[in-house]
């Protein structure tokens, strides 16, 4: 099988006609060139196949292009955004399902194409709930976010059973269809989660369920709690119809100095808040 690097072909022609082109245009400029170059290329008959990049991927049958992806991985070949347009644009989901098991290279490209397809929900959900890789479990969490409802008894029972239980709260927060179980353990875990205050209220919100409100106003009442979770409070009530309107003194509190440029200088971030070490 004979494999060809397109982008590869592109990026010689644009280093070319940027040569030749030098000081012509500003870089904001070239931003918008570049794309409308490139789609013109793909039109553009390559002499040495006969064929356009388009054409060439085009004419071949599903089976042909989802092995020409394959080989292109497989081989170290850069992959043409021209072929994976062209597999986009085929519905091939359960084809590519299968590459979900594959190399971490061919489930990338899998995922990529598959994006947040209702075929692919729960298999996303099993990777998730099997692998180990944060980075790969939060991609999948993304994906099925936007589907929440197609596994929300799957999200409820690995919550029971301690299964990432942090994701499968974010998760079910996220279904449309109500479900009187799913606001119980959001509002359970706002409630009983003291450390995570903001996070809860965050998931609250996304559901929706305006029998929160009561208890985000008695939390956002409470002396003590710090800017962060008033800001995640605030907005929380607002996103499900409320208000709160009590002024409240944050001046001591350090996030509210660095945010309103209070004696900056005197302020640690790091410091003051060790656990965003962790999301730098």
């Amino acid at each position: 099988m004979k494999l060809y690097d397109f982008d590869g072909m592109f990026d010689e022609k644009l280093s070319e006609y940027i040569a030749k082109n030098a000081g012509k245009y500003k870089e904001e400029e070239w931003e918008n060139i570049i794309p409308v170059l490139y789609n013109k290329f793909g039109d553009t008959v390559i002499k040495s196949i006969g064929k356009t990049p388009r054409a060439f991927y085009r004419e071949m049958p599903d089976a042909d292009l989802l092995r020409t992806l394959k080989a292109h991985i497989r081989e170290g070949v850069p992959v043409p955004e021209f072929l994976c347009t062209e597999i986009e644009g085929r519905n091939l989901t359960q084809s590519l399902m299968p590459m979900l098991d594959g190399s971490p290279a061919e489930r990338e490209y899998a995922m990529t194409i598959i994006g947040a397809d209702d075929g692919a929900i729960k298999k996303y959900m099993q990777i998730l709930v099997s692998s180990d890789d944060e980075e790969l479990k939060n991609r999948c969490a993304d994906f099925i976010k936007e589907k929440a409802d197609l596994v929300a008894d799957e999200a409820v029972q690995n919550y029971k059973n301690g299964v990432d239980k942090e994701l499968m709260c974010e998760i079910m927060s996220r279904s449309v269809i109500p479900n009187e179980e799913i606001f119980r353990i959001l509002l359970n875990e706002f409630r009983c989660d003291a450390d995570n205050v903001p996070m809860h209220a965050s998931y609250l919100a996304a559901y929706g369920d305006e029998r929160a409100l009561p208890y985000l106003l008695d939390k956002i009442d409470e002396e003590g709690i710090s800017f962060i979770e008033y800001q995640e409070l605030k907005f929380a009530i607002e996103a499900l119809g409320g208000e709160y309107t009590k002024e409240r003194d944050f001046s001591s509190d350090p996030y509210f100095q660095l945010i309103r440029g209070q004696s900056p200088d005197a302020v640690d971030l790091f410091a003051a808040f060790p656990d965003l070490i962790k999301k730098v």
